[in-house]
């Protein structure tokens, strides 16, 4: 049978979502939860994989198995299993021409940047941090040039392995809460550092380094060395990630982040 999961997890103490040989990675610690509760290998399926540092509100995965087991023991007998940083969600049994990456429609990232001049203390690897003031308006216009199919080449890591880096973004929004700036952004799927690549050319336009145009240039140029250092990964979140109506994924809330939850504004 095949089994779909919805986890979520602090990112910040591992070596990122894919398997390591050294085992720190969130597959890791996951697969062996499970494998524990099914009495037999398990390898999971994800949608997409999210580096060292990055959290993920609504991760979703799946896997094959030979064991019978309720559906309370894939959420509740794995979550016993599992560290206190990571967390299944919600579970169900899916046919077998379901697949956690392929099967997706859109993944959507928030990144929750604190703008003041000091570091933060209390939220440390929970959101990122720049110091100098940022420009609101300048940052929005520029996000706006992004929306649409384009080549990310310049928004791309090095050792990518994407076969095209042709990616359509859906929705880009980009919003203050006193010191803090919230990135919302949807695509129907994210080149290896593509939103902290985003967020750092953002960040340089916001600082006045360039204007909002240059992001233009940047999409038409196609050379990552010309663009801006890949920003932190500690502000980034996997909030959501979609699927056709038929598989009935559920519509957990992003919300649990809304700023004025986060700070005392």
């Amino acid at each position: 049978m095949r089994i779909c999961l919805v986890l979520e997890y602090d990112g910040s103490r591992y070596c990122g979502w894919q398997s390591q040989p050294q085992s720190c990675a969130i597959q890791d610690i996951l697969e062996l939860a499970l494998s524990l509760i099914a009495q037999e290998k398990i390898h999971v399926t994800t949608a997409g994989r999210t580096d060292a540092g990055v959290h993920a509100l609504y991760q979703v995965v799946h896997f094959d198995t030979e064991s019978k087991r309720p559906i309370s023991a894939w959420i509740r007998g794995v979550n016993a299993k599992l560290p206190n940083d990571i967390a299944i969600r919600w579970a169900t049994e899916v046919l077998s021409d379901f697949h956690a990456r392929y099967s997706a429609l859109e993944r959507r990232y928030l990144y929750l940047l604190l703008n003041q001049p000091t570091r933060p203390g209390l939220q440390v690897g929970k959101v990122g941090w720049f110091h100098q003031a940022l420009i609101l308006e300048k940052m929005q216009i520029a996000g706006n040039l992004l929306l649409g199919e384009h080549d990310f080449s310049s928004f791309r890591a090095a050792e990518c392995q994407a076969k095209s880096p042709i990616r359509t973004i859906t929705h880009l929004q980009i919003q203050r809460y006193g010191n803090l700036i919230v990135f919302d952004l949807r695509a129907n799927a994210f080149l290896q550092h593509m939103v902290r690549n985003i967020i750092g050319n953002l960040v340089y336009i916001g600082k006045g380094k360039y204007p909002p145009e240059w992001m233009q240039d940047l999409l038409q140029g196609g050379n990552r060395m010309l663009a801006a250092p890949t920003f932190s990964p500690a502000g980034l979140y996997l909030a959501k990630v979609s699927y056709p109506d038929q598989w009935a994924l559920p519509d957990f809330s992003v919300m649990p982040l809304v700023p004025e939850i986060l700070y005392n504004q």
